[in-house]
């Protein structure tokens, strides 16, 4: 590569965007549908994990709910063993503080059965919420089918000639000098078109359209250095000269109309 001539480094990052210029069509008959699948694996996933989260919380909460049942019952049973104690009591302090005792437990019933009633609101809460999810996790779910089809059908039809161009893209790039090639490289992702070595036709550099002096068209044509845009920074590879030809063709000068004399 240290020989290259001019002409052929030109010719050989000619070549290159070339290649790129075809593959950025073939991944543009994609369109966004790579990005619209993984948005939806994305949203999905989301679901999930909300989804996970509602059942941690239902769980939760009929734990609760044994816990206040099991509360419930020994309390009844304390209740039970406090009113049996009652009948046998031999003095007005003694039936006070076991009165006391059976109705700190009836409240205790009271608290774990409101508890109880709350819970098992949030549990249906929880349920229905669990339920928009499955049905939002099934929606997207077929979009993603649906998506993932068109994107293969898409992907099958061009995935032999795509696997061709990687293969000559590969070739190509090694007969880049790794200078010319790193500019190229990065050339390429900061233009929206992906149009890093162009022509200049009718006067204006291919991809932006911005006039190039007559000086620089010379220098270009000549081959005897890399000429780079000033504005865009693109690789000024050839002059169309077809076009510059047709842009000083003199315009044909319609024949004047005789006017008639009157009189």
């Amino acid at each position: 590569m240290e020989n290259q001539t001019i002409t052929q480094k030109l010719e050989a990052l000619v070549k290159l965007q070339s290649i790129d210029t075809k593959l950025d069509q073939l991944r543009k008959l994609r369109g966004d549908l790579p990005d619209e699948v993984q948005d939806l694996e994305d949203e999905i996933e989301g679901y999930k994990v909300r989804m996970n989260r509602f059942e941690a919380d239902q769980k939760e909460v009929e734990d609760a709910i044994k816990r206040n049942k099991e509360g419930i019952k020994e309390a009844e049973k304390l209740v039970k063993k406090y009113n049996e104690q009652q009948k046998n009591v031999k003095n007005n302090r003694e039936f006070d503080a076991i009165t006391k005792e059976i109705e700190l437990h009836e409240l205790e019933v009271q608290i774990c059965e409101k508890r109880i009633k709350e819970s098992k609101e949030k549990i249906e809460e929880k349920k229905s919420e669990i339920a928009k999810i499955e049905a939002l996790i099934k929606e997207r779910t077929d979009d993603l089918v649906n998506k993932k089809k068109e994107l293969e059908e898409i992907s099958g039809e061009s995935q032999e000639e795509e696997k061709k161009l990687l293969s000559d893209r590969e070739k190509a790039a090694k007969k880049i000098e790794e200078k010319f090639l790193k500019y190229y490289e990065r050339l390429r992702i900061n233009l929206s078109n992906g149009l890093a070595v162009v022509r200049v036709v009718r006067g204006a550099a291919e991809g932006c359209n911005i006039i190039i002096p007559p000086q620089k068209i010379a220098e270009i044509r000549e081959k005897k250095k890399i000429v780079i845009d000033e504005h865009s920074g693109r690789i000024l590879a050839d002059v169309d000269m077809e076009s510059m030809e047709e842009e000083v063709k003199p315009k044909k000068v319609a024949p004047a109309r005789r006017t008639k004399k009157v009189g």
